[in-house]
C-alpha cells in the first residue's frame, strides 16, 4: 500500500543529484577575469580568437585558470586582481596594436569560480540583478516627435517619385512639421493627385484646400499609422541598444519598454557610468558608395601609390584595403529592411529593401555601373569599415537589392543585422540615472540570504516539534524544494533580484503548507480509527486534491504577474511560479517517498510518529499506540 516501485526512487534520487549539481556553482563565488569582445561591428568573435588570447598571456608569462569562448566574447579567468590587470594590458598590446583604432574591447569582468568539470556540464550560477550586484540604471526618453518628423521627411521623397511616375505635375512638395504638403498647378491636377495618393498611401489622411489660384493637398498620418511608426521606432531603438550593450559583456542586461515612449536600461556589474553612456549613445550610420578599381586605386590599395583624388581608403572584412569614392550614393535612411536569405543558386545572401527615393537612385546607379563594385560601409565613432563590396551584375530596380557572394549563412545573418539595426530610429535622452555600488549589492545579498535561512530554520523547528518524525520528513522535503528551485533558476540562467529573494521566502511558507495539509489529513484518519498504514495512504491521496486546487489558483496569479508585470514584479513572478511547481513535486512525491521508505517496509505497523492527535470531543489519541488501544 505504502511502497514505491524502484523506478520512482530512482527518479527522486536523480532529481536530488541534478539539484545538487546545478546548485553548487552558486556557492563558489566569483573570480577576476579578462573579457575580450568585438570593438567593431564588422569584427566577429569566434573560436579562432581563443588561441590568440592564450598566446598573448603566455608571452607575458601569465597563466590563467582557463581561456574559453562564452557567447560573443572570450574570457580568461585568474586567481587574483593583480594578475587580471597585467593580463588586460598584455592582451591589449597584442590584439590592439593601434591604440587609436582598437579592434577589440578588452574589459575587466567577474566570472564564476566553479570548477571546470561543473562548467563543462553547463552548471552555471544564477545571474545577479542590479540590486544585488550593483551597476547602472538609466531611464531613457525616446523623442517620438522626431520619429514622426523623420517619417514625414521620408514620405516627401516617396511622393515625388509617385507623382513623377504618374505624370502629375506639381508646384512643390514640402514638409511642414509632421504634415506633407503638395502644391498643384490647377484643379485637374489636384483631383488626379488626390485620387492617386489616397490609393497609394492609405496611411495618410489627405485634405484639399483651394484658396483662389493656389491648390494644395495636405497629408497627415492617421492616428493608428502614427502609433505604428512610434512603436517601430521604440522597438528598433531597443534592438539597437541590445546590440551595443552586448559589447560590454554585461550579464543579463535589462532593456525593456516602459510606457509608450520610455526605455529602462539596467547594466548589472557596470560601475563606469561614462563608458556606459558612451556605448548607449553611440551612433552608427550606413553609406553606399562606388569602389574605385582604377590602376591608381589598386596601387594605393597595395601601398605602392597615393590615394587618388576624390577617394578614400578603408578596410574590408579580414583587413584587406579597398579604395572607395567619396561620393555617397545612399545612406541608411533609405534602407527600410535587411533580411538574410538565399539567392537563386541557393547560396547565402542578404536581401535589402529601399524606400522610393533610394530605389530610384539605386536603379539609376546600377544601370550606369554594371560590372563595377559597390561598397556598403558602416561608420561607428567616426570610423568606417566596408561590410561588403559586391559586383553589380545588372540594373536593379523595384527597391529590392540582393547581396550575395562568398559568405556563409551565419555571415549573411550578421550582415543583415548590421544593416538593419546600425543606428537609432529616434533620438533618446537620459532623464534618470542611478548608480548602485557593489557594497550595497553585497549587503542586499546578505540580507536576502539571511531572510531565507532564518525562515527555513523557523519552519523546521516548528514542524519537527509539532509533527515529530513527519515534521522531519516535511523539513527534508522543504530542503529539496529549495534545492530544486535554485537548480532550475541556475539552469535557466535566470536573474536573481531582491524581489526574487522575497519570492523564495514566500515559496518556503507555501511549500510547507502542503505538508501541513497532508500531516493533518493523516491525523484525521487516525482519529477516525484507521490503521497507521491506511491513514498514511488516505492522508496523501485525499490531501492531493486540496493541494492541487490551492497551487493552481496561486499559479494563475503568478502567471498574471509574469505576463503583465515588468522589472522587479516580473523577477518576483518567475521565482514564484517555479517555486509552486517544485513545491508540488517535493511536498507530495518526495515526502511520500521518505514516508514510504521509513514505514512502508513494515508489514505490521503499530504506530507512527506524527505528534498528538486530538479527538473532536477533547480527548487525546496517542499516535504511537495500536489502533485497538486507541479505540
Amino acid at each position: 500500500m505504502n511502497r514505491y516501485p524502484l523506478w520512482k526512487y530512482l527518479i527522486l534520487a536523480f532529481a536530488v543529484v541534478i539539484g545538487l549539481l546545478y546548485t553548487l556553482p552558486n556557492f563558489f563565488g566569483e573570480a577576476p577575469a579578462v573579457q575580450v569582445s568585438s570593438g567593431k561591428a564588422t569584427i566577429k568573435v569566434d573560436a579562432d580568437l581563443v588561441p590568440r588570447v592564450r598566446q598573448a598571456l603566455e608571452g607575458a608569462g601569465l597563466k590563467p585558470d582557463f581561456v574559453q569562448l562564452e557567447g560573443n566574447s572570450v574570457r580568461a579567468r585568474f586567481g587574483d586582481t593583480d594578475t587580471q590587470l597585467k593580463a588586460r594590458d598584455a592582451v591589449v598590446r597584442v590584439l590592439n596594436p593601434d591604440a587609436a583604432d582598437p579592434s577589440y574591447i578588452v574589459a575587466l569582468n567577474l566570472v564564476s569560480r566553479s570548477p571546470q568539470w561543473l562548467t563543462s556540464l553547463r552548471a552555471l550560477p544564477m545571474y545577479l540583478g542590479l540590486d544585488l550586484r550593483g551597476g547602472v540604471h538609466f531611464l531613457m526618453q525616446v523623442d517620438m516627435k522626431a520619429a514622426l518628423t523623420k517619417k514625414a521627411e521620408s514620405l516627401t521623397g516617396d511622393l515625388r517619385t509617385l507623382l513623377r511616375d504618374k505624370n502629375i505635375r506639381h508646384a512643390g512638395i514640402v514638409r511642414n512639421g509632421e504634415t506633407v504638403e503638395v502644391r498643384l498647378r490647377d484643379a485637374e491636377g489636384l483631383g488626379r493627385a488626390t485620387t492617386e495618393l489616397r490609393g497609394a498611401l492609405p496611411d495618410l489622411v489627405w485634405v484639399e484646400t483651394n484658396t483662389g489660384s493656389e491648390f494644395k493637398l495636405a497629408g497627415t498620418l492617421k492616428p493608428e499609422a502614427a502609433r505604428k511608426v512610434q512603436e517601430q521606432a521604440l522597438l528598433q531603438n531597443i534592438n539597437t541598444l541590445h546590440n551595443r550593450i552586448n559589447e560590454l559583456g554585461v550579464a543579463e542586461p535589462v532593456i525593456q519598454q516602459q510606457g509608450i515612449d520610455r526605455v529602462v536600461v539596467q547594466l548589472p556589474g557596470v560601475q563606469d557610468v561614462a563608458k556606459a553612456k558612451d556605448i548607449i549613445g553611440r551612433t552608427a550610420t550606413l553609406e553606399i558608395r562606388l569602389v574605385d578599381d582604377s590602376t591608381e586605386a589598386q596601387a594605393a590599395a597595395t601601398g605602392t601609390g597615393a590615394v587618388p583624388f576624390g577617394t578614400e581608403r578603408y578596410n574590408e572584412r579580414g583587413g584587406r584595403p579597398i579604395i572607395v569614392k567619396r561620393q555617397v550614393i545612399l545612406t541608411g535612411e533609405n534602407l527600410t529592411d535587411a533580411q538574410a536569405g538565399f539567392d537563386e543558386n541557393q547560396q547565402p545572401a542578404v536581401h535589402l529593401t529601399l524606400d522610393a527615393r533610394g530605389a530610384r537612385i539605386f536603379r539609376d546607379v546600377t544601370r550606369e555601373n554594371i560590372n563595377k563594385r559597390m561598397a556598403i560601409l558602416l561608420f561607428e565613432k567616426g570610423k568606417g569599415e566596408v561590410v561588403t563590396a559586391p559586383v553589380i551584375r545588372s540594373e536593379i530596380g523595384g527597391g529590392r537589392v540582393q547581396i550575395s557572394g562568398a559568405m556563409t549563412p551565419v555571415e549573411s545573418a550578421d550582415t543583415a543585422l548590421l544593416l538593419r539595426a546600425g543606428s537609432l530610429a529616434a533620438p533618446m535622452e537620459i532623464i534618470e540615472e542611478r548608480l548602485i555600488g557593489p557594497s550595497l549589492g553585497a549587503e542586499n545579498i546578505a540580507k536576502g540570504f539571511d531572510s531565507v535561512l532564518y525562515g527555513f530554520i523557523a519552519i523546521a523547528i516548528f514542524m519537527c516539534a509539532y509533527y515529530l518524525l513527519f515534521g522531519v520528513f516535511s523539513t527534508l522535503a522543504l530542503g529539496v524544494n529549495l534545492l530544486l528551485l535554485v537548480a532550475i533558476l541556475s539552469m535557466l540562467q535566470a536573474t536573481l533580484t531582491l524581489p526574487g529573494f522575497a519570492a523564495i521566502a514566500l515559496v518556503l511558507g507555501m511549500a510547507i503548507d502542503a505538508n501541513v495539509l497532508i500531516n493533518e489529513r493523516v491525523r484525521e484518519e487516525l482519529r477516525s480509527g484507521a490503521s497507521p498504514q491506511t491513514a498514511i495512504h488516505a492522508g496523501y491521496e485525499r490531501a492531493w486534491a486540496t493541494i492541487l486546487d490551492s497551487n493552481v489558483t496561486t499559479l494563475i496569479a503568478g502567471v498574471a504577474l509574469l505576463a503583465f508585470g515588468s522589472g522587479p514584479v516580473r523577477g518576483f513572478a518567475v521565482v514564484h511560479c517555479l517555486g509552486i511547481l517544485t513545491s508540488m513535486f517535493s511536498a507530495v512525491m518526495f515526502s511520500r517517498g521518505l514516508v514510504n521508505l521509513w514505514y512502508g517496509r513494515k508489514k505490521k505497523l503499530a504506530k507512527v510518529s506524527i505528534g498528538q492527535v486530538w479527538r473532536p470531543e477533547g480527548g487525546v489519541v496517542n499516535p504511537e499506540s495500536t489502533p485497538a488501544e486507541q479505540a
